[in-house]
C-alpha cells in the first residue's frame, strides 16, 4: 500500500476569475475504493488530470504509484475498425488473456473484440475499456463517470465487478453505485475538501447532522452577538454618564465626601469600561466562530414547475402494443397508462424499446411537442399493433438524450425559445451554474451543464406531460436531489426513462420494467 499525498494544492485555469483549488491538503491510500463526489464544475475531472500531470499547479502531489484514466479516447479513424485493433491503438503492449479474463468477469463474450467498435452498444464499449483498464498491473485507476448511458442491469454487473477490485477513484453521480462499491469518499465541498471513511450514504448522513448542528449553532451565536451588542452599547452609555457625573463633582465643595464620591464614580466607570471591553472580546470571538460555520452548507434553492392540467384524466394509454421497425420486432404485448399526476419511470436494458415508447408518444397526431426534438420520426418505418391513444391537444415538454445541438450563446437560445432571460438564468444559478459560464458558447459547456440547460428549458415550459429521456446523465448528486424535491412537491405528470435507482425509487408512482 502506498499513499498519495496532496499538500498546498492550488490551481486555476488561465483566464479564469475563480480558483478550482486553493491551498488544499489531504492524504489517500492506494488500496482504497474511493468515491469522488462534488457538484458539476467543482473540479472532479480537473483533479484527475492533475494527478495525471496534464496541468501545471502550485503545491505538491507526492506518490510512488502510476495513474491510468478511464474513459480512453478513441480516435475517430478507429471507430470502424475491429475492437481489438482499437485496443492495440490505445495500448500496444496489451495482453489478450488478461483482457479476456476481465471481460469474462464483466459477463461479456470475448468475441466482441472482433466486432466493429462502432457497432458495439454503450455497455459493451464500457466493458471493453474497463477490461483494458484493469488488465494493467500496479496502477491506481481513475474511473470518470462510467455509468452514463448504462442500463441498470449493466450497472449491477459493474457494481459486482468493482467489488472485486481495489485501488481506484470512482467519479460517479449514481448514489446507489457509490453506496455499493466504495469504502472511502473524497468530497469537493464548496470551500474545502474532506476525506471520510464509508460510502455516499454514511457521508450524507454525517453531513446532514453537521449541517443541522452548524445551522443551530449559527442561530445561537447570531442571537448572542445581538445581545452582546446591545449590552455593550448600554455599558458604554453608562460609563460615559458616570464620567460626566465625576467631572461635575469638581465644581462642588472640596471636602472629603466629594473626593470620595469622585473616587467611587471613577472606579465604577473604569469597571464598566473593563466589562465593555470584555464583552467586545467575547463578541469578536463569537463573530469569528460564526464565520467558520455554513461554508459547506448545501442549501439549494427550491426549483419550481408550473404544469398544466388536461381535462382528460388519462393522458396516454397503450394496451397490448407490439412495435417493430421493418422486419425487426422491438417489443410485444406492452401495456401502459399515464394518468394525470402520475410519475412514471421506465427501466430496462438498453435496446429493449424504452426510447421507442417515447418516440411513439411524441409522434402521435394528438401530441403537441414543445422544447427541442432533435430526432426525426417521419422516416421511421414503425409498425404498431394494439390500442394506442394520446389525449387530444396534449402539450408535451420533452428532454432528449442528445445535447449536441446546443451551440452558440445562451442568450440566443433563450431568445429563440421566447423565454424570460432573468428567470432562465436564475434557475441555472439555482442549479449551481457559475455566472462565468453565461459568457461562453454552449458547445464549451460540460455535458452536465448542457443537461441543466435542457432541464431549465423544460421547467419553464407549461405542459400537460413532461417526457425526460435519461435526463440525469452527467448531473451531479445535489442537483438530482433538487429535482427529486421538485417532483415530490409539484407532482407534475411525467414520464422518465432513467437508470438511477436511488432517483426513481424516490419519485416514481409507477415503475415499468421492460
Amino acid at each position: 500500500m502506498a499513499q498519495i499525498s496532496v499538500s498546498g494544492l492550488s490551481f486555476e485555469y488561465e483566464g479564469s476569475y475563480d480558483s478550482v483549488f486553493e491551498n488544499v491538503s489531504f492524504i489517500i491510500n492506494s488500496d482504497w475504493k474511493l468515491g469522488l463526489i462534488g457538484r458539476n464544475g467543482k473540479g472532479k475531472t480537473t483533479f484527475l488530470n492533475l494527478l495525471l500531470g496534464k496541468y501545471e499547479y502550485q503545491g505538491t502531489i507526492t506518490t510512488s504509484v502510476k495513474f491510468e484514466y478511464f474513459p480512453y479516447n478513441v480516435d475517430e479513424s478507429m471507430l470502424y475498425k475491429e475492437t481489438i485493433q482499437v485496443i492495440e491503438s490505445i495500448y500496444p503492449e496489451y495482453e489478450l488473456w488478461k483482457i479476456c479474463r476481465e471481460l469474462e468477469a464483466l459477463k461479456a463474450d470475448c468475441n466482441i473484440l472482433y466486432r466493429q467498435y462502432n457497432m458495439l452498444s454503450q455497455g459493451e464499449k464500457t466493458k471493453v475499456m474497463l477490461s483494458l483498464l484493469f488488465s494493467k498491473d500496479n496502477m491506481f485507476l481513475l474511473i470518470d463517470e462510467p455509468t452514463n448511458h448504462l442500463d441498470f442491469s449493466t450497472r449491477e454487473i459493474l457494481r459486482d465487478y468493482l467489488n472485486t477490485k481495489k485501488g481506484f477513484i470512482l467519479v460517479s453521480h449514481d448514489r446507489w453505485l457509490l453506496d455499493e462499491c466504495v469504502d472511502h469518499v473524497l468530497v469537493l465541498n464548496r470551500k474545502d475538501i474532506e476525506v471520510e471513511k464509508g460510502n455516499f450514504g454514511s457521508w450524507w448522513e454525517n453531513k446532514e447532522k453537521q449541517d443541522k448542528y452548524e445551522l443551530a449553532k449559527n442561530k445561537t451565536l447570531k442571537n448572542e452577538i445581538q445581545k452582546m451588542e446591545e449590552s455593550s452599547k448600554r455599558m458604554q452609555e453608562w460609563a460615559e454618564k458616570a464620567e460626566k457625573s465625576k467631572i461635575g463633582l469638581k465644581h462642588r465643595s472640596n471636602d472629603q465626601a466629594a473626593g470620595a464620591s469622585r473616587a467611587y464614580i471613577g472606579k465604577k466607570s473604569a469597571k464598566m469600561q473593563q466589562r465593555r471591553k470584555s464583552m467586545d472580546l467575547r463578541q469578536q470571538k463569537a463573530i469569528h466562530e460564526k464565520s467558520q460555520l455554513l461554508k459547506n452548507i448545501e442549501d439549494p434553492v427550491e426549483l419550481k414547475i408550473m404544469p398544466l392540467s388536461h381535462h382528460k384524466e388519462i393522458y396516454v394509454r397503450a394496451k397490448d402494443i407490439s412495435l417493430s421497425y421493418g422486419q425487426n420486432p422491438i417489443f410485444n404485448h406492452f401495456n401502459m397508462e399515464i394518468k394525470r399526476g402520475d410519475r412514471v419511470v421506465i427501466i430496462g436494458k438498453n435496446g429493449c424499446g424504452k426510447s421507442s415508447v417515447v418516440k411513439t408518444i411524441l409522434s402521435h397526431q394528438n401530441a403537441k411537442i414543445i422544447n427541442d426534438v432533435t430526432i426525426s420520426y417521419e422516416n421511421c418505418k414503425r409498425a404498431i399493433q394494439g390500442e394506442f391513444d394520446v389525449a387530444s391537444g396534449l402539450i408535451i415538454s420533452y428532454i432528449n438524450q442528445d445535447t449536441s445541438f446546443l451551440r452558440g450563446k445562451i442568450d440566443d437560445y433563450i431568445f429563440y425559445h421566447g423565454m424570460d432571460k432573468s428567470i432562465f438564468l436564475a434557475i441555472l444559478r439555482q442549479l449551481d451554474f457559475q455566472r462565468v459560464q453565461f459568457e461562453k458558447n454552449m458547445e464549451e459547456y460540460s455535458e452536465g451543464q448542457k443537461k441543466k440547460v435542457l432541464i431549465t428549458s423544460s421547467l419553464l415550459s407549461k405542459a400537460h406531460l413532461y417526457i425526460w429521456d435519461e435526463p440525469l446523465n452527467y448531473i451531479d448528486v445535489f442537483s438530482r436531489i433538487q429535482i427529486e424535491n421538485l417532483m415530490l412537491k409539484y407532482q407534475p405528470t411525467i414520464l422518465i426513462v432513467e437508470h438511477d435507482k436511488a432517483f426513481w425509487e424516490k419519485i416514481a408512482t409507477k415503475v415499468i420494467a421492460m
